[in-house]
């Protein structure tokens, strides 16, 4: 079944009473859950609300595109935590010896050797020996750090010159992690929009007529695939979905935006059509009144290539 809303009637009881009343679609309940396509870098971020669709909506639940995992906090953390551990480390370590030392000259020096034990004496010697062999160490490294941050001034701003980028990690099949390319925000104009109105009304069309060829000339491989897996389980079961008098009601710009080479647009949409399932044998209504539209709210989003044409590439319950 097309994931657009389909009116439950629910089964007649008794009476022409209890029978008005159950006749009265069920949007919540009938309607197909969760979402399906891909929106490029953006797929598992949850689209902008709009007047449309006011309410947050997730992100696309079944997708062949692979999530970038370079950008996992968790890993971001794991990487970073060996290095503030080794500074903490060093910086106790160092306030430690040098507090133990100077403690020690401040309270008697070499002078106190004479009136406390061997065992005292050997403590302050081995101070005054961690002293000198501390400071030795400090005068090493001195000339170094001078080296890379003083004397050569290769630029006024090297603080803060760009570090190497790291390797990608792998993920467990030993594959590079996917990185999200960049994206800009586009323009949407009155052309685009008379574009996704008339996508909408022909790919709703196509499904109900079981047309794989118009199908696969408004959608892209992915989405095509899904449309195929769900006629292919209605014919199975000895049913078909049948939708009729599409009309947009209102329709809103979410997001749009250009990554590498291709252009997407996701559009919120409400729009009204007829929407049943019929006996494919007998031709006899199981879901839906054939006779009342209903109501839908889904985001869209549509993507252009480089032959300049929009197609659907998703689908999302709003």
């Amino acid at each position: 079944m097309i994931p657009f809303k389909i009116g439950n009637l629910g089964a007649v009881a008794a009476g022409l009473a209890v029978a008005a009343m159950l006749v009265v679609p069920d949007d919540a309940e009938a309607r197909r859950k969760g979402s399906f396509g891909s929106r490029g870098a953006r797929t598992y971020d949850a689209p902008a609300t709009t007047t449309v669709a006011p309410r947050s909506t997730a992100p696309v639940q079944r997708s062949m595109t692979e999530k970038p995992a370079a950008s996992s906090p968790s890993a971001q953390a794991g990487r970073a935590a060996p290095a503030r551990r080794g500074g903490l480390g060093r910086g106790l370590l160092g306030g430690l010896i040098a507090g133990g030392l100077i403690g020690a000259l401040l309270g008697g020096g070499l002078g106190s050797l004479a009136g406390a034990g061997m065992l005292m004496a050997l403590l302050q010697v081995a101070l005054i020996g961690g002293l000198v062999w501390f400071l030795l160490r400090m005068f090493r490294r001195k000339p170094t750090l001078a080296g890379a941050h003083g004397g050569a001034m290769s630029s006024p701003f090297a603080g803060f010159e760009p570090r190497p980028a790291p390797q990608q990690p792998f993920s467990q099949d030993f594959r590079p992690a996917a990185v999200a390319p960049r994206s800009e925000d586009i323009d949407i104009v009155d052309a685009d929009r008379r574009d996704f109105e008339r996508l909408l009304i022909e790919v709703q069309d196509a499904f109900s007529d079981e047309d794989f060829a118009s199908l696969r000339a408004r959608t892209t491989p992915e989405v095509m695939s899904y449309f195929a897996e769900e006629l292919s389980q209605n014919a199975t079961a000895g049913r078909r979905n049948r939708v009729s008098k599409t009309a947009l009601i209102d329709a809103e710009v979410a997001e749009a935006w250009r990554e590498e080479d291709a252009n997407y647009a996701t559009i919120a949409m409400r729009y009204e059509s007829i929407d049943v399932m019929l006996d494919r044998s007998s031709g006899a209504v199981v879901e839906g009144d054939p006779e009342r539209p209903s109501q839908a709210t889904e985001l869209w989003t549509f993507k252009r290539g480089a032959d300049g044409q929009w197609r659907l590439s998703a689908i999302q319950e709003a």
